[in-house]
């Protein structure tokens, strides 16, 4: 791919960051986004096929699960492993604003672009789940259990508090309520690893 391919691609991402935020989704289109990133709206059929397509390439670029490629830890590390990786999902998601309205267009799109992000994170998750039911020596059914209920659950606060500020007394808009939830998932795992 040539560089300025790889400018123009990275120019019309920046621009879907620039316009959710500055405008909200409702303002995001073809002529919106080429005009901001100030080139052709060919060049984003081009690139990217469709509007879809675009967006979906901006949830690609900065999906924690589809980016996850921390190293494996040992069996004794296992339990930081887990709670640091729930923690950062919990930061990135919170700390971008577009990446959380886009997740939002996500859970009401069915087209292809969204059937191969969710394709992704499935195979991720997948490999994740494998790699921890061998290191804690947990079945994988269960990992997966306890995996999908806590990844879920940081999915929907995160994309919650911004409209609904308090969730079982704890403030979602406030650190305080955040790291009371990530000491919640920290003794969920610390619980759940010392089930043998």
């Amino acid at each position: 791919m040539g560089k300025d391919r790889e400018a123009t691609q990275q120019s019309l991402l920046n621009a879907v960051d620039e316009l959710i935020t500055e405008k909200g989704f409702e303002a995001l289109g073809v002529n919106a986004v080429a005009a901001r990133a100030g080139v052709s709206k060919m060049l984003i059929y081009r690139y990217f096929d469709s509007l879809d397509g675009l967006i979906a390439a901006y949830i690609r670029q900065y999906d924690f699960w589809i980016n996850f490629d921390q190293e494996l830890p040992d069996e004794k590390h296992l339990a930081d492993f887990i709670k640091g990786m729930f923690r950062k999902q919990i930061s990135l998601l919170r700390e971008n604003y577009t990446l959380k309205r886009l997740y939002r267009w996500e859970l009401i799109s069915d087209n292809a672009f969204v059937k191969e992000l969710r394709d992704r994170r499935e195979a991720k998750g997948l490999w994740i789940v494998n790699a921890v039911s061998r290191l804690s020596r947990h079945p994988e059914k269960q990992v997966a259990a306890v995996a999908t209920l806590v990844n879920a659950a940081i999915s929907y606060l995160v994309l919650l508090e911004e409209s609904n500020v308090i969730y079982n007394g704890i403030h979602l808009n406030d650190e305080s309520g955040w790291k009371q939830l990530e000491e919640g998932i920290d003794l969920l795992v610390d619980l759940w690893l010392s089930k043998k």
